[in-house]
């Protein structure tokens, strides 16, 4: 089992489901592969047995450690893996993870290799599932900060700006923003308007109230581009998005002349202890993904539908990202200004 990408809360739930459900009642073994796909690259592991998961439900992170190392970027990266995997007896592999770390283990289905996949990202931007773990930590965590904002954003007489995370997908933005009364909400998917943003600023001071302003970090103006900390890639291919929130407050104080201020959650929406929704969600993907290998489902990914369990291609968890509709915008938009 290996957990790759960025760390997520839920993550232990899942290590946890799997090992108590796979060598409590399977009668399995496991080991870990430590900091994603660098484990079974280089052969680092841990031991990974019902000891090592007791007291792990509630703990942010994953005990398995993560990364961005990306076997396809080294050479002979996928021999490699299989030789590793091959030496070490291993039969059957879980690969915990959001797009990045789920297309490498599409890759090594196809290369013949046991593999099993549990979607994991807070921007919950993966199709073939209805919800992941973790998401709803991020909006919780995300909503609670815009409340408190909301109280000294009206003492000051300041335009406030929450940046939280979304590269292409804003449901973050998108549900902390209502569940917590923003009066603006930007998104990856809909290029905005600086001119409506700074009417909607405006029309908010002419109410005696303070502007919030929730703004996804892939959010980008019309006609304009994302913003970035560095020019650097990762493994990966993807550039370090951030800096919308601080170039938002700049223009918003350059044509309103009202003071505006930034707050970056950046990673204190993925860290800490996941919500009780989380924990039960991962929990039953670790369930089903035991299951999985139980049944030899190789090639699969297991998925929320409504309330149920499924699994699904692992193709399908990468195939397409679940993007906010328009109508899902449209129902915000409502309370803008």
């Amino acid at each position: 089992m290996l957990t790759g990408g960025g760390d997520c809360p839920g993550l232990n739930a899942v290590i946890r489901a799997v090992v108590r459900k796979g060598a409590g009642i399977h009668g399995h073994e496991f080991v870990g592969f430590r900091d994603g796909w660098k484990g079974p690259l280089e052969g680092i592991t841990m031991p990974l047995g019902i000891p090592e998961v007791r007291g792990i439900l509630p703990r942010g992170g994953t005990i398995l450690g993560s990364s961005r190392t990306n076997p396809l970027k080294v050479d002979g990266g996928l021999d490699i893996v299989r030789e590793n995997l091959l030496r070490m007896r291993v039969d059957a592999l879980i690969a915990i993870g959001g797009e990045d770390t789920l297309g490498v283990a599409t890759k090594l289905d196809e290369y013949g290799l046991n593999v099993v996949g549990v979607p994991k990202t807070i921007d919950n931007d993966l199709s073939a599932t209805d919800y992941t773990f973790g998401f709803d930590t991020a909006v919780n965590i995300a909503t609670e900060a815009i409340d408190r904002l909301h109280t000294t954003a009206e003492s000051h007489h300041r335009a406030l700006i929450v940046e939280v995370m979304g590269r292409h997908a804003g449901w973050i933005a998108l549900h902390a923003g209502m569940a917590g009364g923003a009066n603006v909400i930007l998104i990856p998917e809909i290029p905005f308007s600086m001119e409506r943003v700074c009417a909607y600023v405006e029309s908010r001071f002419q109410s005696q109230y303070a502007p919030i302003i929730v703004v996804s970090e892939g959010a980008r103006p019309e006609g304009g581009d994302t913003a970035t900390l560095e020019k650097g890639l990762d493994a990966f291919g993807h550039v370090r998005l951030g800096g919308i929130g601080e170039w938002l407050a700049g223009e918003i104080e350059k044509r309103t002349g009202k003071e505006a201020r930034t707050t970056v959650l950046g990673h204190i929406q993925r860290g800490g202890t996941p919500s009780a929704f989380d924990r039960v969600l991962a929990t039953r993907f670790g369930l089903h993904a035991v299951d999985a290998v139980e049944a030899a489902a190789w090639g699969t990914m297991v998925a929320l539908r409504g309330t149920d369990i499924v699994r699904v291609p692992l193709s399908a968890g990468t195939s397409e990202l679940k993007l906010v509709q328009p109508a899902r915008y449209a129902e915000a938009e409502v309370f803008f200004g």
